[in-house]
């Protein structure tokens, strides 16, 4: 089965696979976490999942000592 999967109405990534996941199960695409919100069957071969990645907290850089001498 060809499995498009899709964030937002992007398509995150197309896999052929042969099995499909479920509602409300944790996987990991592309290095980032997300969990399946619903799956959609188009026709016997090709399934839509829609899914939803966990947001990236971003971390901020401290500021730098501006008292310090640069040489």
């Amino acid at each position: 089965m060809v499995i498009h999967f899709f964030e937002n109405k992007t398509n995150v990534l197309t896999q052929l696979s042969q099995q499909i996941p479920t509602v409300d199960e944790n996987i990991k695409i592309k290095g980032r976490k997300g969990k399946v919100l619903s799956i959609e069957e188009i026709s016997e071969k090709v399934i839509h999942v829609y899914i939803e990645f966990e947001k990236i907290k971003k971390v901020q850089v401290s500021a730098k000592d501006n008292k310090t001498k640069r040489r």
